[in-house]
């Protein structure tokens, strides 16, 4: 598969990014911006959503019950270098099934996600599955 995204600047507050029929804007302004993620932000998102996403995938091939979820996250991020070491998510979970069937959830997560594979090349990610 091939992604694409076109971002451009609007000015020095912010700038936009659109994929397929998608838009969204950015806070690329210096100050930083309420109203708009910032890059790392923008990363974190797309982390969550690759796990949300492996759970929408993996429930009907395990047969699993869930009734809800959600991913918290949060990075730590040194300075020089500029980079992240350290990712840390919370998978929060309404569900009936067994702690053993959560794990097998969290594993089949973690295993077949393309983001959350390809960030844990470069930054450790640490984190639980829990029931909510």
């Amino acid at each position: 598969m091939d992604y694409r995204v076109h971002a451009r600047r609007i000015d020095a507050h912010g700038s936009l990014a659109r994929a397929k029929q998608a838009e969204v804007t950015l806070d690329t302004d210096l100050g930083g911006r309420a109203d708009a993620m910032n890059p790392v932000e923008l990363l974190l998102a797309a982390l969550a959503a690759c796990m949300l996403k492996g759970i929408e995938r993996v429930t009907p091939m395990l047969n699993l019950r869930i009734d809800g979820a959600e991913v918290r996250l949060e990075a730590v991020r040194q300075d020089a270098p500029p980079k992240l070491t350290l990712i840390r998510y919370e998978i929060i979970v309404d569900s009936p099934e067994t702690d053993h069937r959560l794990d097998l959830l969290h594993r089949n997560v973690l295993k077949y996600g393309t983001i959350s594979n390809t960030l844990s090349a470069a930054v450790p990610l640490d984190g639980t599955l829990r029931r909510a």
